[in-house]
């Protein structure tokens, strides 16, 4: 019986750890999609180098999904921002703002970049909130 006991334990701790779902915890349900997002501070930027470049910005909280992107659309041609950069966000709800970072990675050293700023849902659907263009220049 002394052995018994120890062994159940162990065997129900066992089962409880590898049963749980951890994940179901942290699911966040969506919030109601926001009627109009805007950019209420930014774009600009916030680190610049030569090969590379964070872009920030502060928007409204969209709403929806708790899960966006950040997206900047870039290019050395302000008719043609073929490349793109986006960065994961995980929306608070609770808040009334989000702040926005993306790295543009491997630029080219003094040369002048043009961009506008996004956001989207997991699917890729715009928030509605594009910039105006904007650019800088790398180091």
């Amino acid at each position: 019986m002394n052995r018994l006991l120890p062994a159940v334990a162990i065997a129900a701790l066992s089962a409880s750890l590898f049963l749980s779902t951890p994940i179901s915890a942290q699911f966040i349900p969506s919030a109601k999609k926001a009627a109009h997002v805007r950019i209420i501070k930014g774009p600009e930027i916030e680190l610049a180098r030569n090969d590379l470049t964070i872009i920030r910005w502060t928007s409204s909280n969209p709403g929806g999904s708790p899960e966006h992107f950040a997206v900047v659309h870039y290019g050395t041609d302000p008719k043609d921002l073929s490349h793109t950069a986006k960065s994961h966000v995980r929306l608070n709800q609770g808040h009334s703002y989000t702040v926005f970072r993306v790295r543009l990675e491997d630029l080219q050293p003094k040369t002048t970049y043009y961009y506008k700023v996004d956001s989207t849902n997991p699917r890729g659907s715009s928030d509605g909130v594009i910039s105006p263009l904007k650019k800088f220049t790398t180091e």
